[in-house]
């Protein structure tokens, strides 16, 4: 019998997983990989572009490194990440950056001290 109650609870939460990951994504609509201040256009031009991939859970971005995602907030357009990101030579930042969606396929990026800025353009899928 406990054998069975245990099944039943794995796939009970197997199952729930998976409608939290799509809401998750629903809540942070701008995952993706977009380029660096010119349009992306999805071919091999696009590699000498600075690029930047956002997941649910981390951002890799050629300027600030590979960053875990803390937190985030959403306030309408506007995304406020906190991130612990790993530079070059090992270096760890605590920081915050902001998104800003503009359309479907722009985002205003800007960290927070409004030091860097860029817009970031969606490569297609």
């Amino acid at each position: 019998m406990r054998k069975s109650i245990g099944l039943v609870l794995s796939v009970g939460l197997v199952a729930a997983a998976g409608p939290a990951q799509l809401n998750a994504q629903d809540d942070f609509p701008i995952v993706g990989t977009y380029t660096e201040n010119v349009a992306c256009k999805g071919d091999a031009t696009d590699a000498s572009v600075p690029q930047v991939k956002i997941s649910i859970k981390e951002i890799d971005s050629s300027v600030f490194g590979l960053c875990t995602v803390l937190e985030r907030k959403r306030d309408g357009n506007k995304f406020s990440v906190h991130v612990e990101c790993k530079g070059p030579g090992g270096a760890v930042m605590l920081g915050d950056v902001n998104f800003t969606i503009k359309d479907e396929k722009t985002l205003d990026f800007a960290d927070q001290d409004q030091t860097y800025k860029a817009v970031l353009y969606k490569c297609p899928r």
